[in-house]
């Protein structure tokens, strides 16, 4: 699936993944693949990101590497919206 993450500031990535979980209002949850239609507002959190990551040199200072695979972006708050395997986060 494809994800973006929007500050007010830029687009600070667009790529393909393979899960992301963020923190919303009434509590954690995980997106995947065919995942259905969601809009829902976002808490202080981590948004934790899944796949084969590739970030741009200017952002890259934003996001913690867990591992190989996983990556995690602090987040004060925001808003997802999920529709046809498209993923987009505003955040603050």
């Amino acid at each position: 699936m494809f994800l973006e993450i929007v500050t007010p500031e830029a687009s600070i990535f667009r790529g393909e993944v393979e899960s992301v979980t963020v923190p919303g209002v009434d509590g954690q949850f995980q997106m995947l693949n065919n995942h259905a239609p969601i809009v829902s507002l976002l808490q202080e959190g981590n948004v934790k990101i899944q796949g084969q990551l590739s970030f741009d040199e200017a952002y890259e200072d934003r996001f913690k590497s867990v591992d190989k695979t996983t990556s995690i972006l602090p987040i004060q708050s925001g808003t997802i919206e999920l529709n046809d395997n498209k993923i987009i986060i505003l955040v603050d």
